[in-house]
């Protein structure tokens, strides 16, 4: 948020903070659940058009569970929070939004033509079809 005064300009935000005791998985399936868990958050779909992880693959990558003993959360919003003698300047005030998300995609420089982009990540919102040639 942009303050009449600077003293007075803040951020919107959403923060997390979470206490536990991790552990690490080691039975392989739920270690494989746990990946597709996180994959499939991010991009639903790539799992199934992926490669999976191979053996080496896998024992090179550590999965934590962590069961949560306290979560807090905490989201800010709204706009500022002028001390009245600053709402009587001229000075513009109010909330400049910030965004995080996805783009257009970007073809890999080695991809090879003809790969096009796959129908689970060009529904993502903001991103625009891909040439025919996935570049």
């Amino acid at each position: 948020m942009l303050a009449r005064s600077v003293f007075s300009h803040s951020v919107n935000y959403r923060s997390a903070i979470v206490l536990g005791t991790a552990t690490i998985v080691r039975d392989g399936e739920e270690r494989m659940a746990a990946l597709r868990t996180i994959v499939e958050h991010l991009v639903p779909g790539q799992w199934a058009a992926a490669r999976h992880p191979t053996a080496k693959e896998a024992a090179a990558t550590s999965v934590l569970a962590l069961p949560l003993a306290e979560a807090s959360v905490k989201v800010r919003e709204g706009g500022p929070t002028d001390d009245p003698a600053d709402r009587e300047l001229d000075v513009w005030a109010g909330v400049l939004p910030a965004a995080m998300t996805f783009g257009s995609p970007e073809p890999a420089a080695d991809l090879r033509p003809g790969i096009t982009v796959p129908a689970h990540i060009s529904r993502f919102p903001g991103t625009r079809p891909a040439a025919a040639d996935g570049h």
